[in-house]
């Protein structure tokens, strides 16, 4: 199986889809169960969705609801148990390590909760290790203009605030231009003020890259922003909601 080319090229043909282009990703009866000593754990239950260009989609519930694992299958972090994932028309289902990583790598930009920048490079040399490892990426400084961080570049982890470090963080995971951009609790550690900025950023990118991105938090509150909301329990989608008109950012309030 060959993946497409990164989402700044157009997919080659789909062999499993008419229209590849009708969804970035295509699930379809996702389970996934992990076997803790005897006893099976089912963390995802049965799931059917499609993920489009363009959305902004947010996975709401608590913990234990499934939001992560359904995080990490569409990422490629993991792998469902049982069902079929594909990207872009291109089965992901059954692929191999090799696979999975070029999909990484060229597809998918992550964001999670703890920044993960190493501290002895600067914000820029922090994005530039991902430009090194990907076609045709941005440059680390104008990834670091779009999440208003064009003055700070030449810092270093310990110079930047909390809120400073995600976005370099999101900086970082847009640079190789994803087709996605995955962010698990990117605001999780971070005040409100400081997470509204952060949420501008996934919202600017969001809106100027038209970049597929999937937001998974605990605050009800960050689902206005969304055009599409996923309410998960215990490993289902209990219920989905869909906005007709999205809230900027820096509306929100919690």
């Amino acid at each position: 199986m060959t993946l497409p080319a990164p989402a700044h090229s157009p997919p080659p043909p789909a062999p499993d889809s008419a229209n590849p282009a009708a969804s970035v990703f295509r699930a379809r009866h996702l389970g996934k169960v992990y076997q803790t000593g005897e006893v099976p754990v089912v963390a995802l239950h049965d799931v059917s969705l499609d993920f489009h260009a363009g959305e902004l989609v947010v996975l709401l519930g608590p913990s234990g609801s499934g939001k992560s694992t359904l995080l990490n299958i569409l990422g490629g972090l993991d792998v469902p148990s049982s069902g079929s994932l594909a990207y872009k028309g291109w089965p992901l289902t059954g692929a191999g390590e090799t696979t999975l990583t070029r999909f990484r790598r060229h597809c998918v930009g992550f964001v999670f909760q703890f920044y993960n920048l190493i501290p002895s490079l600067t914000a820029r040399e922090n994005v530039a290790l991902i430009t090194d490892l990907t076609s045709d990426p941005m440059d680390p400084a104008a990834a670091l203009e779009m999440v208003g961080l064009g003055s700070r570049m030449d810092h270093f982890p310990s110079q930047l605030s909390g809120g400073e470090q995600q976005r370099v963080a999101i900086a970082r995971a847009i640079a190789k231009r994803p087709e996605v951009l995955l962010c698990d609790e990117p605001t999780g550690a971070l005040d409100i003020t400081t997470g509204i900025i952060v949420l501008e950023a996934i919202e600017r990118i969001n809106r100027d890259l038209g970049t597929l991105t999937v937001v998974i938090t605990h605050n009800a509150a960050m689902a206005e922003m969304a055009d599409r909301v996923l309410y998960l329990s215990d490993g289902h989608i209990t219920r989905t909601r869909v906005n007709q008109t999205r809230a900027a950012a820096k509306s929100l309030h919690w």
